[in-house]
């Protein structure tokens, strides 16, 4: 089977085959053997020693390209290589077969050039042996794909040649040649081989989470999805992706069904069973349960969320999998945290959490419920020295997501009791820091949601100062870091619309204001909703201590409306049950703000 130059012949029986694309990597691994040390520097090894392992992992790219990686790193061995693979191609089938015959000498002699355990080593012995299993018609086949690989290449080469040297010197300022997964290297490519595959998927995973510009837009992503699926529809870390990249588009649907896909293959393919036995199947059906809630509360779907934590939580106790209850507990605050006690919820939680060795879930945990007590009013001490504790966890097991997160509550705990000195000094913190984890080629800065969450707040900050040109300097470079269709972009295109809204209503501009709130609603609707409840909430402990029952009916009537219109039946049914009760006991014509309804 042939397919974009590739030759093939079982996609499932085997890992690794031979395409236009590797034989020009075989033919720089060889090139770099035949060259002596003295006529290729240090610093010129050490760069081709790194440009390596991306080649061997990463998918197929063109000529070109490759041609412009290597000129990069040594241009005396690019002109070989070109040379090399040009003989080949204009030649005969037998010139090919001699350089593959030729490339088990690697191997030989009492100091060979290549050891047969190395990276390269293992590559080589995959594809002389990939080459050796092909028919003479595959092997046909596949010469001709490289002619036609050569000619492109040559073809791309030569237009390159004939730009003005203005227009080159741009075009090399706007691509990057750092060999990261771009979407007309991805598309050159035929069906990627099992090695190739992860190394994309891994790569794709890390961007998403780390910093979303760099990763291949979600239409490309998808479709790469799909390209895989096709050729290996069993293939269950490519749902999973999958899975996440519609996450980036809010597609409830596509998330949903690529979740559950994950979880079919993972259980069809047995990679949970080899070790695990029958354990792992139920692994990967109490833990499915416990994603699909997760995916359910993003979305807002608190009841469906309920009924898939409920099974989750079902499985793992017949399983006694204390780890996944913990998981389950921690996702019960999640659902409940509205409510008055939620906060023994919490605490428990944590405590569980430090009990089994969980110091991730700890962390989460701890930030809750500093959150908690910040709008309950604690006094900034106690929160601060809770968040210490929390951090210690952070440093002690290294993890750097939750010490951003940490540091973007502070900011947000400074700026809620008004000190905006302190809520700039810990947002200049975060973003001046570098991230633990290497994103990309030795980039150390993530575009994770903390920063933006950090930006927002810098923006803000300067705007409730007057200085609306910094802040909107602040949002500029938010639309550039995180663009429109990012995952995160709906955080500054709230902070844009808030601080809008803010100027108009400073200026008398009312309508304008009335305006913007259209805006607000449509980035979160629940939020001119949730903060009314909240108001309600004081004002009804105010009606309380005074023994204002007429006033506390109509607080519950309008509780029960809102909780309503955000889907949240148990709450509604008991506000609607408080008015009841009061409704009954108070006489009816007492009732002057919902008439005017």
């Amino acid at each position: 089977m042939m397919t974009n130059g590739v030759v093939h012949a079982n996609l499932f029986g085997i890992k690794d085959w031979v395409t236009p694309y590797k034989i020009a990597v075989l033919v720089l691994l060889n090139e770099m053997g035949r060259t002596g040390e003295g006529a290729v520097s240090l610093v010129e090894r050490r760069k081709l020693n790194q440009l390596l392992l991306p080649l061997l992992q990463g998918p197929d790219i063109t000529l070109s390209k490759l041609y412009k990686l290597i000129e990069e790193s040594c241009p005396q061995l690019a002109n070989s290589v070109q040379i090399r693979i040009k003989l080949m191609a204009e030649g005969e089938l037998k010139d090919m077969e001699q350089f593959f015959d030729d490339l088990s000498d690697s191997f030989s002699g009492t100091e060979p050039e290549v050891h047969k355990t190395s990276v390269v080593g293992l590559f080589l012995r995959h594809m002389i042996l990939a080459y050796s299993k092909l028919s003479f018609s595959q092997v046909f086949k596949l010469y001709t794909a490289l002619q036609q690989y050569f000619q492109n290449g040559e073809k791309k080469t030569v237009e390159d040649a004939d730009m003005d040297r203005e227009d080159a010197e741009r075009q090399m300022e706007k691509e990057e040649l750092d060999v990261s997964v771009r979407e007309e290297e991805v598309s050159c490519s035929g069906p990627l081989s099992q090695k190739q595959a992860e190394f994309f998927l891994s790569q794709q995973a890390a961007l998403l989470k780390n910093d979303e510009t760099k990763a291949l837009t979600p239409a490309s992503l998808q479709k790469e999805l799909n390209n895989l699926l096709k050729f290996n529809p069993d293939f269950a870390e490519a749902h999973y992706l999958s899975y996440l990249n519609n996450l980036r588009v809010q597609d409830v649907f596509s998330s949903t069904h690529s979740l559950l896909h994950y979880f079919d293959r993972l259980i069809l393919t047995g990679a949970e069973g080899k070790s695990n036995g029958d354990e792992g199947y139920g692994r990967s059906l109490r833990y499915a349960a416990l994603n699909l809630a997760a995916l359910h509360c993003r979305f807002g779907h608190y009841q469906q969320a309920e009924l898939a934590l409920q099974e989750a939580i079902r499985i793992a106790q017949e399983s006694n999998d204390h780890v996944c209850l913990q998981h389950c507990l921690s996702w019960l605050y999640v659902l409940g945290q509205k409510r008055a006690d939620s906060y023994v919820l919490l605490e428990h939680s944590v405590k569980k959490a430090v009990h089994f060795g969980l110091p991730y879930l700890a962390s989460l945990g701890i930030q809750s419920l500093v959150q908690q007590r910040a709008f309950a009013g604690k006094t900034a001490n106690k929160l601060m020295d809770a968040l210490k504790d929390s951090d210690l966890l952070h440093w002690k097991h290294s993890l750097s997501e939750l010490i951003d997160i940490s540091i973007a509550q502070k900011t947000a705990i400074w700026r809620l009791y008004g000190r905006s000195t302190m809520a700039l000094q810990q947002a200049q913190m975060l973003l001046s820091m570098n991230s633990l984890e290497s994103v990309n080629a030795g980039v150390q800065q993530n575009n994770t949601e903390s920063f933006a969450v950090a930006l927002c707040h810098l923006a803000e900050l300067h705007a409730e100062q007057g200085c609306f040109a910094a802040a909107a300097e602040v949002l500029k470079h938010l639309r550039e870091r995180f663009p429109p269709n990012s995952q995160h972009a709906q955080l500054w295109m709230l902070c844009d619309q808030k601080i809008q809204f803010d100027r108009a209503m400073n200026d008398g501009k009312f309508h304008l204001a009335d305006s913007l709130v259209t805006g607000i609603t449509a980035l979160n609707g629940i939020e001119a909703l949730e903060a009314a409840i909240e108001n309600l909430n004081e004002a009804k402990n105010y009606f309380a201590k005074v023994d204002c029952r007429e006033r506390i009916r109509d607080v519950a009537y309008f509780q029960a409306r809102l909780y309503h219109a955000l889907g949240k039946t148990q709450e509604r049914n008991r506000c609607a049950m408080i008015f009841r009760q009061l409704h009954q006991e108070l006489p009816s014509h007492g009732v002057p703000l919902i008439n005017h309804l």
